[in-house]
């Protein structure tokens, strides 16, 4: 069920919500959390769609901002607030309110989104593009105990990625460093497997891919080695090698779905290791609401220092 809002306020929403409940049968409870997603009219759908996805695993209340540019001098001085309010099979596993603001309202979205906030539940941020400089001191990411944010979305990922260095707080992360959890599993399970000293390390990319700088200086910072980055055609991330006393560890996927693990002195085997939709990465985060240290350690890892490699 849609429900339209035009010039409305957070209290016709809220009434809109509950009118909306009595049509359809469906009372407020399940959901454990508010998510608050801030994007524009260009990636809105994609957004939603991949939130409501999300939804199915944790029912969630979600908060779609999308501040209106000024088009006309009017429309600088008009303030207004739209709203869509979804339920039902049309918000996935629980409730889509959409928020397009306009005017002054544009630079106080936070005044609009905070009485539309679950009571007592957590609240996660997400900025599918265009994150603010410092996440945490954001208005709407200062209501959050999760900022999520994607560096792959900007012109300058690299860029991005230093800047994320000096703006960190916890409850920060990037779903350029949640692309890399399966990476990060199997080659621990690799090294369990090996039981030897790594001596070096390599991570092959396509060019200024934020995940693997991420996994480059999170691999540095845990096994105090050199990492090299070396530039493949991609897509992503290709392949990491680690050096080691008793010979190379190798998980390679150059292409499609299934990787190939390589330990010392054992067959090589294949893995499944797929790209994951952005749905798959958003709940994942989901999952855990804490601070993510290790994200803190890549992203202050001791970035190498070489010029990366082409090969």
């Amino acid at each position: 069920m849609k429900i339209d809002l035009t010039d409305t306020t957070a209290s016709k929403i809220n009434k809109a919500l509950v009118q909306g409940r009595r049509a359809i049968g469906t009372p407020a409870v399940g959901m454990v959390l508010t998510m608050v997603i801030v994007t524009d009219e260009e990636n809105a759908y994609d957004s939603i769609k991949a939130a409501e996805e999300a939804s199915r695993e944790h029912p969630s209340r979600t908060l779609v901002v999308i501040k209106r540019h000024a088009r006309t001098p009017r429309d600088r001085t008009t303030s207004r607030l739209d709203a869509e309010v979804r339920v039902g099979t049309d918000s996935g596993a629980g409730e889509t309110i959409v928020l397009r603001t306009y005017g002054e309202v544009t630079d106080h979205a936070d005044s609009v989104v905070l009485p539309l906030l679950l009571p007592d539940a957590p609240v996660v941020v997400w900025w599918p593009v265009n994150a603010p400089d410092v996440p945490a001191k954001d208005p709407l990411g200062a209501l959050a105990q999760r900022r999520i944010t994607d560096m792959y979305a900007v012109e300058a990922p690299l860029t991005a990625l230093e800047a994320r260095v000096n703006s960190y707080a916890p409850g920060d992360t990037d779903l350029a460093w949640t692309r890399l959890t399966p990476w990060r599993s199997m080659l621990a399970a690799a090294l369990d497997q090996a039981r030897t000293k790594v001596i070096s390390a390599a991570v092959e990319s396509e060019a200024d891919n934020p995940s693997a700088e991420l996994l480059a200086r999170w691999l540095g910072a845990r096994l105090e080695v050199p990492v090299e980055r070396v530039v493949t055609a991609g897509p992503v991330v290709t392949a990491v090698r680690l050096g080691t006393e008793n010979g190379e560890i190798v998980i390679d996927r150059p292409e499609g779905p299934l990787a190939t693990l390589s330990l010392p002195g054992q067959p090589s085997r294949t893995l499944a290791l797929k790209v994951r939709s952005t749905s798959e990465l958003i709940a994942e985060e989901l999952r855990r609401l804490d601070a993510d240290e290790m994200y803190a350690v890549a992203l202050r890892g001791e970035a190498t220092k070489e010029t990366p490699r082409h090969v």
